[in-house]
């Protein structure tokens, strides 16, 4: 217990560390995504950028995408701090994945709808946010929810630029008192927690969404 207790005020400001960068990347993917999707939704030609960022991203691995943001744009002259440069990049690897949960969304709506809505002369703008927006986010909401869990965990990877986040914090604990299952068992301990967390808060806004659709 009380090796326990020596651990928890460095896990305690790694876990605000992990979450400061995970959410702070998740709201700004899922707005990134959010606005490609309405994109390709209402500009002519839009869909072709679209599918490149979303194959880009989707096709090369979250570790690549953050080593050439940390150490690359410095060589143009654009010099991120370690938590900055992990920020950016689990947005834009995030955001590829929140564009592809509102494709689905969107394309779950009766199409029936839309036309409905259009021949009685609603604009296109306001059967995006009237008709087409409650009911794909009362769908995708379970999905984002998974997305943002899939983030946090992601963050993980930021412990190779010294972020000093769950993960790296654990392995230095390990490194230098050689003790491996109370830091790491900390470490499964933190995660579970906030991931379980995020599941819950996205199912019971989820339910909440459709309840309110069905009136």
């Amino acid at each position: 217990m009380q090796e326990l207790m020596s651990y928890l005020p460095e896990f305690a400001n790694a876990l605000l560390v992990t979450l400061g960068v995970s959410l702070a990347a998740a709201v700004i993917g899922l707005t990134l995504g959010f606005a490609l999707n309405a994109a390709r939704i209402a500009i002519p030609g839009f869909a072709l950028i679209y599918s490149l960022y979303v194959w880009l991203i989707r096709g090369t691995p979250f570790l690549a995408q953050l080593a050439v943001i940390y150490f690359g744009l410095p060589v143009i002259g654009l010099r991120l701090e370690a938590v900055e440069a992990s920020i950016l990049s689990l947005a834009l690897y995030s955001g590829a994945y929140f564009a592809e949960l509102f494709r689905s969304a969107w394309a779950s709506v009766p199409h029936g709808q839309v036309e409905a809505a259009r021949v009685h002369g609603i604009s296109r703008v306001r059967v995006f946010w009237h008709v087409q927006a409650p009911q794909a986010m009362a769908f995708a909401l379970p999905l984002l929810g998974n997305q943002v869990i899939l983030t946090i965990k992601e963050s993980a990877v930021t412990s190779i630029i010294t972020v000093p986040e769950l993960t790296m914090t654990a392995g230095r604990i390990v490194s230098t008192t050689f003790s491996y299952v109370m830091p790491y068992a900390l470490l499964v301990l933190s995660y579970w927690l906030v991931t379980s967390s995020v599941a819950a808060i996205a199912r019971a806004l989820g339910q909440r969404m459709t309840r309110h659709l069905r009136g």
